[in-house]
């Protein structure tokens, strides 16, 4: 009952930008919290950012900060990450996440895209 998926993925060179979306097919998009993580590989995925239902409230991990901004659009079912001052270290597939609050969505959601493959280069 809820699809996720993600586009905008690509390879880049450090320094560079891409902006990620996350189109959401459930039967209510508002009352969802939405979420980004990564996963590189070797290693555990990990948070990136998330978003309230409204806007209202957003989280980073330290590692994006400043870096990245999640957005969304609630007339197009569409969440965002932007990311800018790309690094090597930030190549991983990013998979787009959705659940009831910012606090699950952060942790452990319940609905997850495919993912989309993030290279940069050095």
């Amino acid at each position: 009952q809820v699809q996720l998926v993600e586009s905008g993925g690509g390879l880049v060179q450090a320094g560079g930008s891409l902006r990620l979306s996350c189109a959401a097919s459930m039967r209510t998009f508002r009352p969802y919290a939405m979420g980004w993580f990564r996963q590189a590989p070797g290693k555990e995925r990990e948070f990136v950012a998330a978003i309230s239902w409204n806007g209202g409230t957003t989280n980073y991990a330290d590692s994006v900060k400043g870096r990245f901004t999640i957005s969304r659009d609630n007339a197009e079912n569409t969440v965002y990450l932007q990311m800018n001052s790309l690094k090597p270290e930030d190549t991983a597939v990013y998979y787009c996440a959705a659940a009831q609050s910012v606090a699950v969505v952060s942790t452990l959601p319940g609905y997850w895209g495919q993912g989309t493959q993030v290279t940069v280069s050095s």
